[in-house]
């Protein structure tokens, strides 16, 4: 009598992993082996050809565990090799059966895959053959195999139950052991490892992880895969993960406390877990392990050698699991051998290495030589570091990963520019110090409002960087990174049109040794802001001198108005809308110069304006046509439209080139008029013609400039 089991390996070990079953593989083994000799009614198991197939060179065998392809081995059965399982059946025909003489009168197959199904159709059989398929599920439904196989779950062929798991991870305790071992807290790799590791162990019904989250410099850095600091993130890469992160106070005996109690809670319900793994290295549970015991439940400790008490170890109630042999973390020495983290495809957010790099900012604006000490006080200082140890290990790290270099054996550091994040991190602080000092400079102000300060850095083109300035979220991130490292202050005053309502506003600390944009950040020089009472009486072509950009501006901020308020009768035009029309040309501070420049040479005048539609005055800008310099952008808009008018009349294409060949002699801006003309929809783009545009005739301006009646 020919009878054959097949055991697809990797199938029924993956499918116990998704269902979170805790399997004794040898007990598989044996119990598999047994039991289709029992099915096939053989006398002995021997006379049962047992097979184990799977792809054996994929098992990592780590220290400790055990070897699956050893277990079937020594367990009865011959073990097959096969890497990919499109070829599953094929291999197993050519390699058993097509030269098997005997037809078969009892197969088995261990399996829930379709994979094994090509077997039935092309192995010879007696007619009295039996089939089976012993799974988790029945996958025969629908095929047709469904009346022709007999199907047996697995789990209650073999008494398989499934264990409940509650996990409990003093955080603070591991994070900090692991470092001080020499190990990079890879905070993502280490979530992803507990959660396997916790599944192969039964089903996993409560997972927690304890530690004074969201107090800040009292964990270690916490990384992701691509090497950024995510302390911040972390409660909620925790959750996704369906950990419930709970806060404690820092220290030693919070945690322990707290861990204590609701274990022996937890345990004391009728339907508490089976399974209790407790992440710790710590002796203080010595007591909750030996209740635990008492109530009949298993115990295991997940540690860290080196920093895991000996009484843990010992304890003849518990198994030890070591987390470095079932994570594969990176070495502290390990990040100096590395090379630099792609950081753009990332989007940039504050960490624990750019308040390394703002707080040495601070200092290098008081001291040119900065000592690993002198930066060590001023991170616990802020706040950055709790302790010397946290702020020890912070400024390693940075030293290790490159943020840092040592200048000396006399303790003195530089900032590595060239390293992504102490570049962005650079180009970030420097352009909202920036925006904050000149909007208290150029407009005279004590603070500057929170949601003026967003839209002002949405128009920051040095932030305009893969993975920065992506929205106002991101920007909030920063600023209040700024507060948080003391650079920046927030605070809330009384609106000015409902003094029972509080606004955010953003102030320059008092003590904040130079209030005037400096070019410490950056290897640029620093950033000359003319002064308010020289633009009085500067020509344009001067103020192209100082600001180009803005002094195209401000040609574009006459047109603009003249327009806005000619075409409507009004006097005045709102500010905002003005500013949302041209942001598409704003470099940063163009705009706000531009005004500022008009206004000083009475081209404009920005004031409070009783708006119709609401109970409050709006900010608007009105254009005083009388203005010399009005007068002249005005009289130079009007020629620009009689030549585009002149091309029209004669059917001729509108391209910078053919305008240039009406006016050779006249120095026109072609560029700039064009992009203004193209604004106010004076000219529209031809689709599918490039650098060629159509005019809109009927256009109100048009009209006026053409003599039309309107």
């Amino acid at each position: 009598m020919a009878a054959y089991l097949i055991v697809d390996v990797d199938d029924l070990l993956q499918r116990f992993q998704d269902r979170s079953m805790s399997i004794d593989l040898q007990e598989l083994a044996v119990g598999l082996r047994g039991g289709a000799a029992l099915a096939a009614g053989l006398v002995s198991v021997e006379k049962l050809k047992a097979i184990a197939v799977a792809n054996w060179s994929s098992y990592s065998i780590r220290p400790g565990s055990v070897d699956p392809q050893y277990i079937f081995k020594t367990s009865g059965y011959e073990v097959f090799e096969v890497p990919h399982r499109s070829v599953l059946a094929d291999v197993l025909i050519t390699h058993y059966f097509d030269y098997d003489p005997d037809p078969i009168d009892e197969l088995i197959l261990a399996t829930t895959s379709g994979d094994l199904l090509p077997l039935i159709r092309r192995i010879k059989k007696t007619r009295s053959a039996r089939i089976r398929m012993w799974g988790s599920e029945d996958v025969l439904k629908g095929t047709e195999f469904a009346d022709e196989i007999i199907f047996q779950p697995l789990e209650t062929l073999l008494g398989i139950q499934t264990k409940n798991v509650a996990v409990y991870v003093d955080f603070e305790n591991i994070a900090i052991s692991l470092n001080e071992q020499g190990f990079i807290v890879n905070l993502d790799h280490l979530i992803e490892r507990f959660v396997a590791q916790a599944r192969a162990h039964g089903q996993v019904v409560k997972m927690a992880a304890y530690a004074p989250w969201g107090q800040r410099g009292t964990l270690p850095p916490l990384l992701d895969r691509a090497g950024r600091e995510i302390a911040d993130d972390a409660p909620s890469r925790m959750m996704m993960a369906n950990i419930d992160p709970v806060f404690n106070l820092p220290g030693k005996n919070s945690a322990d406390v707290r861990i204590a109690r609701d274990l022996i809670t937890e345990s004391g319900h009728g339907e508490s877990a089976d399974v209790y793994i407790v992440a710790s290295g710590d002796r203080d549970f010595n007591d909750v392990i030996n209740t635990l015991a008492q109530r009949g439940k298993q115990v295991i400790i997940w540690g860290v050698r080196g920093s895991t008490s000996r009484q843990l170890e010992k304890h003849p109630a518990v198994t030890v699991e070591y987390i470095e042999d079932f994570t594969s973390l990176q070495t502290h020495q390990s990040l100096s051998k590395a090379p630099l983290q792609d950081v753009d495809s990332e989007t940039f957010i504050p960490s624990q290495w750019s308040s390394v790099v703002i707080q040495f900012n601070r200092l290098a604006e008081q001291s040119d030589e900065i000592t690993v000490h002198a930066l060590l006080d001023q991170l616990q200082r802020v706040g950055v570091a709790a302790s010397v140890e946290r702020g020890t290990d912070l400024i390693s790290q940075a030293i290790s990963l490159g943020l840092l270099r040592l200048v000396n054996n006399q303790g003195i550091v530089a900032l590595n520019q060239r390293h992504p994040i102490v570049e962005k991190t650079c180009i970030i602080q420097s352009s909202i110090m920036r925006r904050v000092a000149n909007t208290l400079k150029v407009r005279g102000w004590e603070y500057v409002n929170y949601g003026f300060l967003l839209n002002g850095l949405q128009m920051e083109r040095e932030l305009s960087r893969p993975g920065m300035n992506l929205d106002d979220q991101w920007r909030s991130h920063w600023i209040d990174a700024l507060v948080r490292e003391q650079i920046l202050q927030r605070e809330l005053v009384p609106h000015r049109h409902n003094p029972d309502d509080l606004v955010p506003v953003i102030r320059l600390p008092d003590d904040y040794p130079n209030t005037e944009p400096t070019g410490i950040l950056t290897d640029e020089p620093n950033p000359q802001v003319p002064d308010e009472d020289n633009w009085a009486g500067m020509s344009l072509t001067q103020f192209a001198t100082i600001d180009a950009q803005a002094a195209e501006m401000s040609v574009r901020v006459i047109v603009s108005v003249e327009q806005f308020t000619s075409f409507r009768n009004f006097a005045w035009c709102p500010l905002g809308s003005l500013h949302r029309r041209l942001r598409a040309y704003d470099t940063g501070m163009s705009f706000q110069r531009a005004v500022e420049y008009l206004e000083a040479n009475g081209v404009v005048i920005v004031s409070e304006y009783a708006n119709p539609q609401s109970p409050y005055n709006t900010k608007g800008i009105s254009l005083t046509v009388e203005a010399p310099l009005a007068q002249t952008i005005l009289l130079l808009r009007d020629n620009f439209i009689r030549l585009l008018l002149s091309l029209y009349e004669r059917n001729l294409p509108i391209t910078p080139q053919r305008v240039q060949e009406e006016a050779p002699d006249q120095d026109w801006q072609i560029e700039l008029w064009l992009s203004i003309m193209e604004t106010e929809n004076v000219l529209n783009a031809l689709p599918g013609r490039t650098g060629q545009y159509s005019l809109f005739r009927t256009h109100h301006t048009v009209k006026l400039v053409a003599g039309d009646s309107m």
